[in-house]
């Protein structure tokens, strides 16, 4: 069994309505704090309420909510201007993937001592920042407890995989209450999304009984929401969504995701095409390519799965997982092809470098070139 050695930089505070309790933890860092935000989150008064939350508790909280659907790494440059300016003694992430990767790229600008295009050309980070406040509004980021995060490089919209400072993350405020509003389609989208990088992390290199523990129960969790999508069975989807998300993260940060993690950032920051829909396409034939090198774990996903496995060989168990995951996207209807969102996909051959050159991919449990990377792109047009 390989060495197991983890440190959780963030305190974690997860359950309904924790989100009160971040003015007090903000507190201890300052009386004024920049919320990194996304404008979506004004329609059901998220950012209303938490800037109410801040300033409860003696926090004066300025908003910017400049983080668009596409943001590229340059819009941390901006909040970080303004944070410097307003001399911020904290950065608040409230919102999706997109949004904590910017507000944690701002965090470590504020002081001065990084340089934007030198981290995201791999420099190793300066140990000066502002202490950055996760509050996410979906459970699936697979580097939330990591020291790495990727996000848009601006000069060619490349994904770039970007060091961060030790202790950089002093929270993680984790509040089903702020889950973004979604139609019942995309919020399946979402649970296939988790269930890759869960599955992918699963059957790493990396991997270990820790975090086997972990990724084994958020599959467990991700299975019971797609049976209440197709079954209409009573389950506390949001707290489920909440619970598998984070312990998603949190066997991820102990193992790593995949080139199918890798692959939907990539196209999700060279065109307009939301990761969770990428991932979801992409989630079998990345299972089909973890077949010949983890059949037994596969097999054991098809059990938490449901599938009826009893006698069945290794390797029969292991396709049933596969045939279980196409069987529901079927009966959920979610797209099943990536030529449905409108790609070409002579054009797809950067995204499959960007993919494979991000560090975590040299983690699969067999060897991804670019070409293995395109080739899991053709199979999915």
């Amino acid at each position: 069994m390989s060495d197991i050695a983890f440190k959780l930089d963030p305190r974690i505070v997860i359950g309904a309505d924790t989100v009160n309790r971040l003015g007090r933890i903000c507190s201890e860092y300052g009386g004024r704090a920049l919320v990194v935000s996304e404008p979506v989150l004004y329609e059901n008064r998220v950012i209303d309420r938490v800037v109410s939350v801040l300033k409860d508790t003696g926090v004066e909280a300025l908003v910017f909510d400049e983080v668009p659907a596409q943001a590229t790494a340059d819009v941390a440059e901006n909040a970080a201007e303004i944070a410097r300016a307003a001399r911020c003694s904290a950065i608040v992430a409230l919102g999706g993937l997109k949004t904590q990767a910017i507000a944690r790229m701002a965090a470590m600008l504020v002081p001065g001592n990084n340089d934007l295009f030198s981290l995201l050309d791999g420099a190793e980070p300066d140990s000066s920042f502002l202490p950055y406040l996760a509050v996410p509004t979906t459970g699936r980021d697979p580097f939330l407890f990591s020291d790495r995060f990727v996000t848009v490089d601006p000069r060619d919209r490349s994904v770039k995989l970007v060091k961060s400072p030790p202790n950089l993350c002093v929270a993680a405020v984790i509040d089903p209450g702020l889950s973004e509003s979604l139609s019942e389609k995309f919020a399946s989208t979402t649970v296939f999304d988790g269930f890759c990088v869960a599955i992918e992390a699963y059957c790493s290199t990396k991997a270990n009984f820790v975090s086997d523990s972990l990724l084994e129960s958020a599959m467990e969790l991700y299975s019971r929401i797609m049976a209440s999508f197709t079954d209409e069975r009573v389950f506390d989807v949001v707290g489920g969504s909440t619970n598998a998300g984070f312990l998603t993260a949190f066997g991820a940060s102990l193992s790593a995701p995949g080139i199918g993690t890798a692959l939907s950032y990539a196209i999700n920051g060279r065109f307009p095409v939301a990761k969770s829909w990428s991932s979801t396409v992409l989630l079998p034939y990345v299972m089909e390519r973890l077949l010949p090198a983890r059949p037994e774990k596969l097999a054991k996903v098809a059990a938490l799965l449901g599938e009826p496995i009893e006698g069945a060989s290794v390797s029969s168990a292991a396709e049933m997982a596969v045939e279980g995951i196409r069987r529901r996207m079927g009966l959920l209807k979610v797209p099943a092809r990536l030529k449905d969102f409108g790609l070409v996909l002579d054009k797809l051959v950067p995204v499959a470098e960007a993919a494979r050159n991000l560090d975590f991919v040299a983690y699969s449990p067999r060897p991804i070139s670019t070409e293995d990377a395109y080739d899991i792109l053709k199979q999915s047009y």
